[in-house]
């Protein structure tokens, strides 16, 4: 077995070798997984959210036992820690919800229209703040404790040879403040109501936001910085209002990190294929497109294949009721198909109920083991 050094390095240049669009040794496979390490080591989920060592342990000890993977998106499970980049409810296991089941994003209006004069005035960080405590009722000092934390953790991986491919500065797309504090619906009647506003405000979020993205890219010397646009699809949205409540402020998110010397990781949730073109506007071997399934991935690869690196897409469904025989065959064919400049993927995060047997033909796929 190598040392854990030398895994680390033959590792991380797979990764970057893909990132560059360069052909590595192979395909590297890098699974982000939270629910599913505490399903597949029946750690009880009450447990693994509440306590991030633990759900990091979990995390660990899970991935030791699926195979040869590269690394992992995430250290440690964020369900209690979401709302403090989404400013939305959760109901979480073992209070809203059993011990064993799933968290929920909990959508209710917890901004109202008022309170974009309040943004204008204050400016965002202010109001966040303000809607955390008094609106969500966050502990949040409790919350920002455990975040202390987290650098330990993803080092425990690092130590042991695995990529911790998403370190610090993740963030949401501005917009996705709004869709959650004000519901989507509303968010969507606020763009036709009131545009200017709305896009005043968006400005001010996108201004203090961005500040604090750069901090915690230099902080933390981030490889790869995390950003989703979530529900920012073309799908949801006229051309006219995606250009300017979404893909102005996606634009702007993701310049910056990479003005600060880091790859952004585009989290690409549902179909985009409208708007794949506008993507081009990003350097290349800049960013990574990372898509969720619902945009076709043969359409990513037409289209952005020269200039960004795709990582996917295997789809939760085949995960959880296909045969490993199924996912091992789709995986092989997607390494093919799409040759250098992929990460072999989930669509998202393996899903709580996948069976094992399948995450491990994913990994058998990659390796040829």
């Amino acid at each position: 077995m190598k040392p854990t050094q030398a895994l680390l390095e033959e590792r991380t240049a797979r990764v970057r070798k893909a990132i560059n669009l360069e052909k590595p040794d192979r395909t590297p496979l890098l699974l982000t997984a939270d629910a599913f390490c505490a399903n597949h080591l029946g750690v009880k989920m009450s447990d693994f959210v509440f306590d991030v060592e633990l759900s990091s342990a979990t995390i660990f000890n899970s991935l030791q036992r699926l195979g040869d993977v590269d690394g992992t998106g995430g250290a440690f499970c964020g369900a209690r820690l979401f709302p403090l980049m989404a400013y939305a409810k959760m109901k979480l296991p073992g209070v809203e919800l059993p011990d064993n089941a799933f968290w929920q994003v909990d959508e209710q209006e917890i901004m109202t229209e008022a309170d974009y004069d309040t943004i204008l005035e204050k400016g965002w960080n202010a109001f966040s703040q303000e809607l955390l405590v008094n609106r969500l009722k966050l502990p949040v000092a409790d919350l920002i404790a455990a975040t202390a934390k987290l650098p330990k953790l993803r080092q425990n991986f690092v130590d042991a040879g695995y990529v911790v491919y998403i370190g610090a500065g993740a963030s949401i797309t501005v917009n996705e403040y709004l869709s959650a504090a004000r519901t989507f619906p509303k968010f969507l009647r606020d763009c036709f109501k009131m545009p200017d506003k709305v896009e005043a405000v968006l400005d001010v979020i996108l201004a203090e936001t961005l500040e604090k993205i750069r901090s915690q890219i230099r902080n933390a010397n981030s490889l790869v910085v995390f950003v989703s646009p979530s529900r920012g699809a073309s799908q949801f949205y006229s051309p006219k209002l995606w250009e300017r409540f979404i893909w102005k402020y996606l634009k702007a998110t993701v310049d910056a990190i990479i003005a600060e010397g880091a790859i952004a990781n585009i989290h690409i949730d549902g179909n985009w294929e409208r708007d794949l073109a506008y993507f081009k506007a990003f350097p290349k071997a800049k960013a990574v497109f990372e898509t969720d399934g619902a945009t076709d991935i043969y359409k990513i690869k037409e289209v952005l294949g020269d200039r960004m690196c795709i990582k996917g897409d295997v789809p939760a469904a085949l995960l959880t009721v296909g045969s490993p025989e199924q996912v091992y065959d789709y995986c092989v064919k997607l390494i093919r198909d799409m040759g250098p400049g992929f990460i072999l993927a989930t669509g998202c995060t393996v899903p709580p109920n996948a069976k094992v047997e399948n995450v491990k033909a994913m990994v058998a796929a990659a390796t040829g083991k």
